[in-house]
C-alpha cells in the first residue's frame, strides 16, 4: 500500500481524525447527545422489522445467503452474513421515513452507520462501550462534512445524498472499529466511494429508495474489511479531478469546498447537528407540519373552510417534496408534501399509523392535497443549506382570512432538539411492534449507560425475538 500524497490532503485528513479518534477526546455533551441519537435510530429499525419491503429483502437473501449466521437481523432470530445483515438492518431504519437527518450535510447517518459498526461489535464480542461510541463518532463527523462539501446541488441534480455521502460514514466508523491506522483508513474511504450511488427517482413510489441506506452501510463495511487485508482504494477519492467522488457527482468543479472535509474536526461537532423526526415522512416536510400545527392552534379552522395552502421554500424543498401528488405507494406519499399537509390536517397526525397502503388512495387526502401548492423563494434559497428546510406557510380561507406564518427548522432539529423523554417515549412506541416491555427497557437502559458495557454487542442480543 503506496503512502499519501500532496494531492489528497483532504482524504488523508480525514483518513488521520477517524484512525486517531478516541473516546476522551469528544465531549460529554456530543457523547450524551450521541447516545440518544443511537436510540432513536434502533428504534427505526425495530419498526422496519415487519415492513413489506423490509420482509422481502430478508427472505431473498436468507434464500441465497443459507450458510451463515454471523449477525442478527434486527427484531428477529434470523442470522445472516455481516454485509447483507447491514444491507437488511440499514434499511429497516431508513424503511419508513422516521430516522434521523442532517439537515445541512443532506443526510441520514444512524442508517448507515450503525448497522455496519454493530455487525462489527456483534462479530468481535470484545468492543467495549466507549470504543463503540468513539467509532461511531466518527461516522458521524465524517459524512456530514462530505455533504457540507457537496451542497444541497448534490441532491438537487438527483442523487440520494443520504446514499452516496453514506458510504463515507460507514467505511469511517468500521475502519475505526477495526482499529484501522491512517493508511490503511484511506483505502477504506477510497473504496468505498467507489461503490457510492442513488438515485432520488426512486423516491416517486420504489420500494429501492427504502435499500439505499443499507446499501450504503454495506458499501462501507466492505471498504474496512477489504482494507484490512491490504486491498487498495482510491488514494485521492475526493481530490481527484478526473473520476473522482466531487468531480464526478458534482455538477461542475465550482460546486463543491474541499475544505469542508476537514473543517473543524475536533473542535466544531457536526454530531451535534443531527436532527430527529416526529413525523413518518421526509425531513424536508417537517417545518411546514410544524407551521400548520402551530397556525391551527391560534387560529382552529375546519377543512372546510381552507380555500389553498400556499408553502413557499427552497429550491431543494421544491424539487424534493414540491411534485404534485400521484398515488404511486407509501414512498411517494411520505415523500410528497402535499399529502402530508393533507393527512395531518384531515387525521391530526403523521405519525406511523397514518400512512398505510389503503389510504395512499384516499380521495379525501388527494382532493385536499390538490390545494396544496408548493413556491420556490430566491431569498430561502440564498440563505443556504442551513435554512434549505425553512418555509413560509400560508392558509388561505374562503372568509379571505390569510393566516401565515415562517418556520426556519422543526421540532427535533439541532435548533430545538427533543427531550430525552421524548426519544424515549418514540423509542418505546416502535419498538413495543416487534420487542416485549421488559426487553425494551433493557435496551433503553444498555445504549443510554453504553460507555458502561463490557460488550457493546450486547446491544445486538436485546433486539433478538426469543
Amino acid at each position: 500500500m503506496s503512502e499519501p500524497t500532496t494531492n489528497n490532503i483532504y482524504s488523508a485528513a480525514v483518513a488521520q481524525f477517524v484512525s486517531n479518534i478516541k473516546y476522551e477526546d469528544v465531549p460529554t455533551q456530543v457523547m450524551e447527545r450521541l447516545k440518544l441519537l443511537i436510540l432513536d435510530s434502533i428504534g427505526c429499525g425495530l419498526y422496519g422489522t415487519n415492513l413489506e419491503w423490509s420482509q422481502i429483502l430478508r427472505n431473498t437473501l436468507l434464500a441465497v445467503d443459507q450458510s451463515s449466521n454471523q449477525n442478527l437481523i434486527w427484531g428477529t432470530n434470523q442470522r445472516l452474513s455481516s454485509p447483507h445483515a447491514a444491507l437488511i438492518n440499514g434499511t429497516q431504519i431508513q424503511g419508513f421515513e422516521l430516522d434521523d437527518v442532517h439537515r445541512q450535510g443532506v443526510m441520514h447517518v444512524g442508517a448507515v452507520v450503525l448497522p455496519s459498526l454493530l455487525s462489527i461489535a456483534e462479530s468481535k464480542r470484545n468492543m467495549n462501550g466507549k470504543e463503540f461510541l468513539a467509532s461511531a463518532i466518527a461516522g458521524y463527523e465524517v459524512g456530514p462534512r462530505v455533504g457540507l462539501c457537496m451542497g444541497p446541488e448534490h441532491i438537487a441534480q438527483g442523487w440520494h445524498s443520504g446514499a452516496t455521502l453514506g458510504v463515507f460514514s460507514s467505511a469511517a466508523s468500521c475502519a475505526r472499529a477495526l482499529s484501522l491506522d491512517p493508511l490503511k483508513t484511506l483505502h477504506a474511504l477510497g473504496i468505498a466511494g467507489t461503490q457510492a450511488s442513488g438515485l432520488m427517482a426512486a423516491q416517486y413510489g420504489a420500494m429501492v429508495k427504502r435499500m439505499h441506506a443499507g446499501r450504503a452501510s454495506q458499501s462501507g463495511l466492505y471498504g474496512a474489511l477489504l482494507a484490512q487485508n491490504q486491498f487498495t482504494g482510491i488514494e485521492n477519492v475526493f481530490e481527484s479531478e478526473y473520476g473522482g467522488f466531487c468531480s464526478t457527482l458534482s455538477r461542475s468543479q465550482d460546486r463543491f469546498d474541499l475544505t469542508q472535509l476537514n473543517n473543524g474536526f475536533g473542535e466544531k461537532w457536526q454530531t451535534m447537528g443531527v436532527a430527529l423526526k416526529f413525523y413518518s415522512c421526509v425531513g424536508s416536510n417537517h417545518t411546514t407540519l410544524d407551521g400548520l400545527r402551530k397556525l391551527r392552534e391560534a387560529r382552529p379552522f375546519t377543512l372546510e373552510e381552507v380555500e389553498e395552502i400556499h408553502v413557499s421554500g427552497s429550491q431543494v424543498t421544491m424539487d424534493h417534496v414540491g411534485w404534485t401528488y400521484v398515488p404511486n405507494g407509501l414512498t411517494s406519499a411520505q415523500l410528497n408534501l402535499s399529502y402530508c399537509v393533507a393527512t395531518l390536517l384531515i387525521e391530526g397526525e403523521c405519525f406511523v399509523d397514518q400512512f398505510t397502503e389503503a389510504m395512499v388512495n384516499n380521495p379525501d387526502r388527494i382532493a385536499l392535497a390538490k390545494k396544496v401548492y408548493v413556491h420556490h423563494d430566491e431569498a430561502i434559497t440564498a440563505k443556504g443549506s442551513h435554512y434549505r428546510h425553512m418555509v413560509r406557510v400560508q392558509v388561505k380561507l374562503k372568509n379571505q382570512e390569510t393566516l401565515d406564518i415562517t418556520v426556519e427548522a422543526p421540532r427535533g432539529s439541532e435548533h430545538h432538539f427533543a427531550s430525552a423523554e421524548d426519544i424515549i417515549h418514540k423509542f418505546n412506541i416502535l419498538a413495543s411492534k416487534t420487542l416485549p416491555q421488559h426487553q425494551i427497557d433493557r435496551l433503553v437502559e444498555s445504549i443510554l449507560h453504553l460507555e458502561k458495557l463490557e460488550d457493546a454487542g450486547r446491544i445486538v442480543d436485546l433486539m433478538e425475538v426469543a
